[in-house]
């Protein structure tokens, strides 16, 4: 039987393979011209700053069979490290990939990994380069991404000012709604609602599932940062971990606060019909993957008419708290411990 024949068992494991067929399966992902040695070898663009960014995620809590198919925890994998590359304004040069895995696991659930990691780096032209596989008790993935930027040109939290406008990019509390629906989790919806139509769920659980790194939003800023005059600071952080960390970060790293408008935050068309659970989600339930930007207003708002990008403008760099400012004139705090934390 050939290799190619082995690989065309679905029941085929790790441990009938073996490390050396694992491997040579894997290298099938990457750039012949790349991979092969102890090591691989990259070029840089001359002048430019090295972008690294490691993201581990682990079976059962970052991703499972229940809620996260095999190509998209693949995905997702990829997709978290390079919101990492563009919320820092980087252009990707690839990414090296370290399995653990235990000798039960199929190697179709490893041949479907790997195909939704380059379903998602793809339209990016980002490379696999290498990685690492092990054995171990739990599936783990632990995904390395590297890039690029000018020195002058990288984008980081703690450069906002007071009086710079909040934009976020694309919609936010989607991933956890979809997550909540894929967990048979019940939805709080408004009076007269008795479900959501099949057509939301599914764009809710495609959220969850195949997020949206946004690289494809850092050529275009770069081109209104450089083509205009005056101050052309951008910061910047993605928001894995919630909208509202991502906003107290930010503010933290910055030492500035923040008033945020509940009437303007993005969120799906889904959201219409539920009820107060819905902010929650916008605001902490995370990993939506999308930026969040502290800009000169001028330049926010030539940013947010843009017909090639979609952002919206959700508020205020302040000297004060980090507020959600409520219709009824009373202000909520914003905090970091209402977002995803690792060790609570």
């Amino acid at each position: 039987m050939t290799f190619t024949e082995r690989l065309s068992d679905s029941a085929l494991t790790i441990a009938e393979l073996g490390e050396q067929g694992l491997l040579r399966l894997l290298k099938s992902y990457c750039p012949v011209d790349v991979v092969g040695d102890d090591a691989a070898l990259l070029t840089p663009t001359p002048g430019q700053q090295w972008v690294v960014t490691t993201d581990v995620l682990v079976d059962g809590v970052h991703f499972s069979d229940r809620t996260t198919p095999p190509h998209s925890a693949g995905w997702r994998a990829v997709a978290a490290n390079l919101s990492d590359l563009a919320a820092m304004g980087a252009t990707g040069l690839g990414i090296t990939v370290g399995l653990s895995l235990p000798p039960d696991c199929s190697v179709d659930w490893v041949k479907q990994l790997y195909q939704g990691m380059a379903a998602c780096l793809a339209p990016y032209g980002i490379p696999i380069v290498g990685g690492d596989v092990c054995r171990a008790e739990q599936r783990a993935i632990a995904i390395t991404a590297l890039g690029q930027v000018e020195p002058q040109q990288a984008w980081r939290r703690d450069t906002a000012q007071v009086g710079d406008a909040i934009v976020v990019t694309g919609s936010h509390g989607g991933s956890r709604a979809g997550l909540a629906l894929l967990l048979g989790e019940q939805l709080d919806l408004v009076q007269g609602a008795e479900r959501l139509s099949q057509s939301f769920q599914d764009e809710l659980i495609l959220k969850h599932q195949y997020p949206r790194p946004r690289l494809d939003w850092v050529e275009g800023l770069r081109n209104f940062v450089t083509g205009g005059l005056g101050d052309r600071r951008v910061t910047a952080m993605d928001s894995s971990d919630g909208l509202a960390d991502a906003i107290c970060q930010i503010c933290h790293s910055s030492g500035v606060g923040a008033k945020i408008s509940p009437d303007v935050l993005p969120v799906p068309q889904a959201f219409k019909f539920m009820s107060h659970q819905a902010l929650n989600w916008v605001l902490y339930g995370g990993e939506d993957f999308e930026l969040v930007l502290c800009l000169e207003p001028k330049l926010a708002a030539q940013i947010c008419t843009a017909a090639s990008l979609g952002a919206v403008i959700i508020g205020e760099i302040t000297n004060s708290d980090v507020v959600l400012s409520q219709r009824d004139g009373t202000q909520l705090r914003l905090n970091l411990e209402s977002g995803f934390q690792h060790f609570s």
